[in-house]
């Protein structure tokens, strides 16, 4: 996992524009399985690869931005976001996450709105991650109709500010449902009125 993640390191001096989703152009992918449904919608210069028996990912080419979205059976059908969140064990999650990220530490913890499901959120951040830079990992997980969903976004810690509200979009408009709609969240372009 670690080679894996360390394909998001870019030149963080490299130009980047704020991901602001009223600017961006979306693409969208969609599971064509039956039992993976998803609808996951991000700005159309991200890669999606993967999918099927892997994760999805979707990598940003000239930004420090990664997700991974992991879909799993799941047993356990009463499993809810609020109960994971009041049973989630802190030191626990950031051992877990100190195995691929050294030095992981939780930071936030809560609940949050997909298109379609409410979902576990919580984030922490990695001074001695494999990718030779601090970064910070968003994780989001549900359960519908027997399967379990995790969504994670991985970024540089210092480019918080243009790369946040690119993974706050992509979390709030994913779906665990193969049809859902582009998007939440954003303000469509107008084009300005011809001069007189």
């Amino acid at each position: 996992m670690a080679n894996r993640l360390a394909a998001i390191v870019v030149g963080i001096g490299a130009a980047m524009m704020p991901l602001a989703a009223s600017a961006q152009s979306m693409s969208v992918t969609r599971s064509i399985f039956a039992d993976q449904p998803y609808t996951i919608i991000y700005p159309d210069v991200m890669i999606a690869s993967g999918g099927a028996d892997e994760p999805l990912t979707i990598n940003h080419p000239n930004a420090p931005l990664q997700c991974d979205l992991t879909i799993v059976p799941v047993e356990d059908t009463s499993w809810t976001p609020d109960n994971a969140l009041s049973s989630l064990d802190a030191e626990a999650t950031a051992a877990a996450w100190s195995e691929t990220f050294p030095g992981f530490a939780l930071a936030n913890s809560g609940t949050v709105q997909y298109q379609d499901a409410t979902a576990l959120i919580y984030e922490g951040t990695s001074t001695g991650s494999p990718m030779g830079m601090p970064i910070t990992l968003v994780h989001t997980e549900t359960v519908t109709s027997g399967r379990g969903y995790s969504l994670d976004c991985i970024y540089a810690t210092d480019v918080a500010a243009q790369i946040r509200p690119a993974v706050d979009f992509i979390i709030a408009n994913f779906a665990t449902r193969s049809d859902a709609e582009c998007c939440i969240g954003v303000t469509p372009e107008t084009e300005a009125a011809p001069a007189q």
